[in-house]
């Protein structure tokens, strides 16, 4: 029988998603960014293609971000409610690591499973910053699919998207917990 890792399947059983903008100072030093960063790039990637890439926002990059988001939701015609809630996460933001889905030209390794694995990474990255003490939120938002700001917030270029921001920070304490999904309404055992 396999070696069971019984903290590790507790820590994933009770973990709880947090909202950004309840966290609070201080953020990871560079250092321990780059500890959740190593364990968190941890995930499949076949043929090692790493088709993704990372940009670390901290500091004043949140105001610049947010401006962007602002104008280019003007740009777009929206109204007061799209330009503040483009401005949003990053109006609160205190540290984010925004994963770009970069895929690479490789035959043998499908654009699926390439953008899956951004997505686990984003996934990575919230389990390794919780599983170190902090707060950690997967966001998007409409900005980042849009791939006018993605081009100018991050330099997304052609074939690239935002696979998602992940915030960073101090959480708040623990209030009540979500719902569970209902496993017996979604799980189909087959077995011929």
């Amino acid at each position: 029988m396999p070696a069971r890792n019984d903290a590790a399947l507790a820590f994933l059983k009770t973990r709880r998603s947090r909202q950004a903008k309840l966290f609070t100072y201080p953020v990871p030093s560079r250092d321990e960014l780059t500890e959740i960063l190593t364990a968190a790039t941890r995930v499949p990637d076949h043929g090692k293609l790493e088709p993704w890439r990372l940009q670390v926002i901290e500091g004043a990059a949140f105001a610049r971000l947010a401006d962007l988001a602002e104008a280019r939701a003007l740009e777009l015609g929206g109204d007061a409610e799209m330009a503040a809630k483009g401005r949003g996460q990053y109006d609160l933001g205190k540290l984010a690591v925004v994963v770009i889905s970069s895929p690479k030209s490789a035959p043998k390794i499908p654009l699926a499973e390439q953008v899956a694995s951004a997505a686990a990474l984003c996934f990575g990255i919230v389990n390794a910053a919780e599983a170190a003490g902090w707060g950690a939120c997967w966001l998007t938002g409409w900005p980042a699919h849009d791939a006018t700001f993605a081009a100018r917030a991050f330099g997304c270029m052609d074939g690239e998207t935002v696979a998602g921001i992940v915030h960073i920070a101090t959480p708040p304490a623990d209030g009540p917990d979500r719902p569970r999904p209902d496993l017996s309404r979604l799980v189909t055992w087959v077995d011929a």
